[in-house]
């Protein structure tokens, strides 16, 4: 959904003149001033009332072999924790895809891929096919279906969400071209897939969020809270954004 954020912009303003005031100050200290745009950096969570926060960092994700062997893909966050690939109730994850080749089955998960970079590529299966050329347009299947996949040019790199039926259901937008609202779900991952980005909830500072990285709000007691807000900081910006209820 998409909204008008003037006041939206002024914060993201006053945000950056804020941390451009402190990096001058922590330099003139002699302090390090790299740490100053991450004010919430806490991989292992960052508690605020009844939310849990987690900023995560290209460090932070998890390099694996895909499940059939095909290729490799990185995991940003899936819960549980480090769960195993055939036991996830979700996960986020980027996957590298060099060659054509079958996507690996998943039976019970529902799937949304994003193409994130590159030329595309055409999916085959359950008796049609899909090109996915657009980046940032998400597109749904089933992880029961036999993917075949064909790379129309070259590499390409996209964005994957699973969701595991009866554990959850999710759904997945993409934030650009202005300010977009989220409404509260159990989980939120914000994913910074091109520029800097801020994220708002109301009577919380806002968190910035670097090109690649990501964060992860877990809000099991925010059914009556206010929606979250992906600020855009420059143009050509877009975030990922990743929404879960748990069953």
């Amino acid at each position: 959904m998409q909204f008008d954020v003037s006041e939206g912009d002024q914060a993201s303003r006053r945000q950056g003149a804020r941390l451009d005031h402190d990096r001058r100050r922590a330099l003139a200290w002699g302090e390090d001033a790299s740490t100053i745009s991450r004010p919430v950096r806490m991989c292992a969570g960052h508690a605020l009332g009844p939310m849990t926060i987690r900023l995560l960092t290209p460090a932070d994700y998890r390099s694996m072999p895909w499940k059939n062997g095909g290729g490799r893909t990185t995991e940003i966050a899936a819960y549980p924790p480090a769960a195993a690939q055939d036991a996830f109730a979700w996960r986020v994850s980027i996957a590298d895809v060099a060659r054509d080749g079958p996507f690996s089955l998943f039976p019970g998960v529902d799937r949304t891929i994003v193409l994130l970079d590159g030329a595309g590529m055409r999916l085959a299966g359950d008796g049609r096919v899909n090109e996915v050329r657009v980046r940032f347009e998400p597109l749904q299947f089933s992880g029961d279906e036999a993917i075949e996949c064909t790379l129309i040019a070259g590499p390409v790199r996209d964005f994957n969400a699973m969701f595991r039926r009866g554990e959850a259901r999710g759904r997945v937008t993409v934030a650009g071209r202005g300010a977009a609202r989220v409404a509260p779900a159990d989980f939120q991952l914000v994913y910074a897939a091109t520029g800097v980005h801020e994220c708002v909830i109301a009577d919380h500072p806002p968190l910035v969020l670097e090109p690649g990285h990501s964060v992860l709000f877990e809000r099991s007691a925010l059914r009556d809270a206010t929606s979250l807000a992906i600020c855009p900081v420059g143009a050509g910006a877009v975030a990922v954004v990743v929404s879960v209820e748990c069953r």
